[in-house]
């Protein structure tokens, strides 16, 4: 079964997509968390803003997966793994639902497009 350039360009747009919506969610949930101390709002997310920095890490990976898709997708699988070992997302499954398997799961579409552009070009 031949599978149309439009659709496998339409996956790999709509995986790209949710993973900027899911990391830009990410990455300000983690940067205004527990921002409401006593001692105001700026200087909580400031002092929290290391909390953001998988995420922006993350955003490196995206911005490598619209470049070299292969390269991107490997990474973000990569990190949706690790993330269930670093948030021991099998203890929470709402972080393992929310944040581990999306990333599995949009890292590896983007490496089977990546396979299935390469091979409808050859």
């Amino acid at each position: 079964m031949k599978i149309s350039p439009k659709v496998i360009i339409g996956i790999r747009n709509i995986a790209r997509i949710i993973l900027l919506v899911l990391t830009s969610l990410l990455f300000l949930f983690s940067l205004v968390s527990g921002a409401d101390s006593s001692e105001g709002v700026i200087k909580g997310i400031i002092m929290n803003s290391p909390n953001a920095f998988p995420w922006l890490i993350l955003f490196l990976m995206i911005y490598i997966a619209f470049k070299w898709e292969l390269v991107g997708g490997i990474l973000i699988t990569l990190m949706g793994f690790s993330s269930i070992i670093f948030y021991r997302s099998w203890k929470h499954l709402f972080v393992l639902f929310a944040v581990s398997i999306p990333l599995i799961v949009l890292g590896n579409i983007l490496i089977i497009t990546w396979f299935l552009t390469k091979k409808e070009k050859n």
